[in-house]
């Protein structure tokens, strides 16, 4: 081990060939939302997209209802999760981390995306969502791995959290035992673009993003049946 150590030390460093890696404050402070479609997203839709046939029935989503009609099937009914009263497209007023407020096994999907990030109790969070699925009824969730503070959730509610595929095991699966995906999405260049706020737009191809590193947990998917 400490040979191989050596060798690292000691070899040769090409130089970097880039002007701007040095810079202090990032290309966009807006995740890149100000120069087309966010890193994040990409794998969002992506996966939202490869597990459409899950978006059926009643389907949850939490704040709104974009995704839902986006990927959904037909004749879907669209619920939408929020805190407070003051959304104006909420049907369902509750906190994932007091079931008491949540409608129980009553929904075929649920789009949870982005939102465990900023749940200090996130192990009650997941039974939450675990109590109001139906039996064998799907979660499609996605939280950040590596990514900066969002101010806006900070100031409001916080951001608490950054996961990996180990503690999201250590999450889900004894809420959900035995019907837990984990999916990794990121690379080294996925995860420096979005660091910098940088947009899908600004890379000279989007499959420049598909190879996935399992040491650049850049975004995390989660897709769990409840047990019938």
């Amino acid at each position: 081990m400490i040979s191989e150590l050596n060798k690292l030390l000691t070899r040769k460093i090409s130089p970097v060939n880039f002007p701007d890696f040095y810079r202090v404050a990032p290309v966009s402070p807006m995740f890149g939302l100000d120069r087309g479609t966010p890193i994040d997203r990409y794998y969002i839709e992506k996966f939202l997209k490869a597990n459409s046939g899950y978006i059926a029935g009643r389907v949850l989503e939490v704040g709104s209802s974009h995704y839902s009609k986006r990927f959904g099937s037909a004749g879907i009914t669209c619920e939408v999760l929020h805190a407070q009263e003051d959304n104006p497209d909420t049907t369902v007023v509750g906190d994932l981390t007091d079931c008491a407020t949540l409608p129980g096994n009553a929904m075929d999907c649920f789009i949870c995306t982005q939102t465990l990030n900023f749940i200090f109790d996130v192990g009650r969070a997941v039974e939450g969502v675990h109590h109001v699925l139906k039996p064998g009824g799907v979660l499609l969730a996605t939280v950040a791995g590596i990514s900066q503070i969002s101010r806006y959730d900070m100031e409001r509610w916080g951001d608490y959290w950054r996961f990996t595929t180990a503690s999201l095991q250590k999450l889900f699966e004894p809420v959900f035992p035995g019907v837990v995906e984990i999916g990794i999405h990121g690379n080294s260049l996925a995860a420096c673009a979005f660091l910098q706020g940088l947009a899908v737009e600004d890379l000279p191809t989007p499959s420049l993003l598909d190879q996935s590193d399992p040491d650049y947990q850049l975004l995390l998917t989660i897709t769990a049946r409840k047990e019938v």
